[in-house]
């Protein structure tokens, strides 16, 4: 466990487990949230940036900046994952409207690229971003202000798969989404830390510790309660299931827990072309293969990649933490 805070930029397309992380963030006191960045990809970006205000005042968190970003991938048209999370990105629960208001200066918006900009320069020691989502606004950051990356700690990301994927049989949603904007934050030089779907699919709560939660007397519990219990849907003409995964708040786990982890340093690269566009070629072998004596994939840069995980620890550590929040 760190003892310092870890300033933390989270970039989010918050549908359902992007809003437990949200509670984490906000609740864990080895987080400094210093803002939300907002993208495309659970759900349309006007309806991201609701959810996310809303989150934050379940969460009853302070004055935390919150801005819209990018409204779809830098090539991809945009795609609907409402069959997952639902028309309204937060499984149809319902959350009071919010006073909460993005951000501004001198009551001009400022959008996520500049208040990410400025939340870098600004912080006196390197900041961890965390991102949830397409990594659109990371890669449009990194491409228009090359400065800031010197001011970034790690990019700590949710995506990729060093096996399956879930939006194809090879591809993860995050990645496949906008596979150009992952490729790009992953050959910035920037240090890279991918939680990916070997890991995210296996941390999970229990139903009944779901149902628990949401006759709480604590909000944030109730409404944590009611997002894991959210019944996601898995394919045409097949009925929703229960899964009980924490999704992305595991990523934030892994940032102030990463000994529960089995990582390694692997060389990965996204795939952008063909049946297997959007996959994370995570490169495994021990020793270099036909490609590499031939110079394929040369610049290929290397990841710390998370590959095994305690499962039941990262649980306690969710619902611990979110136990703080009133």
């Amino acid at each position: 466990m760190t003892s310092e805070p870890i300033p933390v930029l989270l970039d989010v397309d918050t549908g359902v487990d992007d809003a437990l992380a949200i509670l984490f963030a906000v609740a864990h006191p080895g987080i400094h949230l210093l803002g939300v960045s907002c993208v495309a990809g659970n759900a349309a970006l006007p309806q991201v940036v609701q959810n996310t205000l809303k989150m934050l005042d379940a969460a009853d968190a302070g004055e935390v900046p919150v801005a819209g970003g990018a409204h779809r991938p830098l090539i991809n048209p945009t795609r609907d994952a409402s069959h997952v999370h639902g028309s309204d990105g937060l499984g149809g629960i319902e959350l009071p409207p919010t006073a909460r208001q993005t951000y501004s200066i001198g009551g001009e918006a400022v959008g996520a690229i500049e208040m990410m900009r400025r939340a870098l320069l600004a912080s006196p020691e390197p900041v961890t971003v965390v991102a949830l989502a397409p990594q659109t606004n990371l890669a449009l950051l990194l491409r228009a202000h090359p400065e800031v990356a010197s001011k970034i700690e790690r990019v700590l990301f949710m995506g990729g798969s060093a096996s399956v994927g879930n939006a194809t049989a090879v591809a993860e949603f995050n990645v496949w989404h906008d596979p150009e904007a992952a490729a790009i934050v992953l050959d910035s030089g920037v240090k890279t830390f991918m939680y990916g779907l070997d890991v995210f699919n296996r941390v999970a709560v229990e139903h009944e510790k779901a149902l628990e939660l949401q006759s709480s007397s604590r909000v944030a519990e109730r409404v944590a309660g009611q997002l894991i219990a959210h019944r996601m849907g898995v394919g045409a003409g097949r009925e929703p299931v229960y899964t009980g995964l924490i999704g992305d708040a595991g990523a934030l786990c892994a940032l102030v827990d990463p000994d529960a982890l089995r990582t390694e340093h692997l060389p990965v690269y996204v795939e952008l072309a063909g049946a297997s566009r959007g996959q994370t070629v995570v490169d495994r072998r021990v020793y270099p293969g036909e490609d590499s004596m031939h110079g394929l994939h040369a610049e290929t840069g290397v990841t710390e990649v998370a590959l095994e995980v305690d499962a039941p620890r990262y649980v306690t550590l969710y619902l611990e933490t979110i136990a703080r929040l009133p």
